[in-house]
């Protein structure tokens, strides 16, 4: 039987980084034909498209921009912890080793999830895909901002306020949950909208389908206000831009970790349900 094929991606401006995947490339050998060894940043290498698994090396970051490059590409990410929190990125390299023959094999399978497609239009085009989260935040000189949404043919609300996240539930443990918003188990087909800092007590985060798209007005933005892509990709917003975010094509696929429930690593890693008590 032909071995599978698998493509390998690191963050190397980590320490440590390189020489985990150098040491690990000849175990992995044993097991899998490996296509190549690139940086998170690059672009995926043609050879990539032929693989059958990504292994990203590094941490939550790191697996969130390799998603946006590899999920039209249909490749499922194992992510390998060697950043902080690791809640994404769930396999320690102990543990990776334990169940890779199983991967390989098919045993554990992949999980899709949900992308949102961003685009922009108005003053600047944007487009681009988000694994976790497409925020509109306010930015210099820090006054409040004014956005109206809307979803299909229906009118959501007008925000007044620091600004929105818009989230898939890969992303609802991020910054949707830091501001309040809901957390949504990852196979849910749901996004979550929640305000920043909305200037009333009743504006509170909703959860609404992602079959249709979801309008965003920038009725009045500040010098600063800017869109912000998985926190790492910026676009600047002006009065007047439109942005419109719908469902993905491509899922992003993720392998999950075999030995760990949801809810237990929402435990592990944000302390879920930990009394305040000691």
């Amino acid at each position: 039987m032909a071995k599978k094929r698998v493509v390998i991606f690191g963050n190397m401006q980590k320490p440590g980084v390189a020489e985990q995947i150098e040491t690990l490339r000849v175990w992995i050998s044993q097991y899998a034909d490996v296509l190549g060894v690139h940086s998170h940043l690059d672009d995926p290498a043609p050879q990539a498209r032929d693989a059958d698994l990504c292994i990203v090396f590094g941490g939550d970051g790191t697996l969130l921009s390799t998603g946006r490059a590899m999920s039209p590409l249909g490749i499922p990410l194992l992510g390998i912890n060697m950043g902080k929190l690791g809640f994404l990125a769930d396999f320690t390299v102990e543990h990776f080793q334990r169940h890779f023959e199983e991967i390989l094999s098919g045993e554990i399978q992949p999980i899709a999830r949900i992308m949102l497609s961003v685009r922009v239009s108005g003053n600047r085009e944007f487009t681009s895909l988000a694994s976790n989260d497409a925020a509109i935040v306010a930015g210099h000189p820090f006054r409040m901002i004014d956005l109206e949404v809307t979803q299909g043919e229906n009118s959501i609300t007008r925000y007044c306020g620091d600004g929105l996240v818009i989230a898939t539930p890969t992303g609802s443990t991020g910054y949707n949950m830091s501001v309040g918003g809901p957390i949504l188990l990852p196979a849910l087909e749901a996004i979550a909208i929640s305000p920043i800092a909305p200037h009333t007590l009743g504006l509170r985060p909703i959860v609404v389908p992602p079959d249709e798209p979801i309008i965003i007005t920038a009725t009045r933005v500040n010098e600063g206000t800017n869109m912000l892509i998985d926190g790492q990709l910026l676009h600047s917003l002006s009065d007047g831009d439109i942005v419109e975010i719908t469902r993905a094509a491509d899922p992003l696929k993720i392998i999950p970790h075999p030995g760990r429930a949801y809810f237990q690593t929402l435990a592990t890693k944000l302390h879920w349900g930990k009394s305040p008590h000691h």
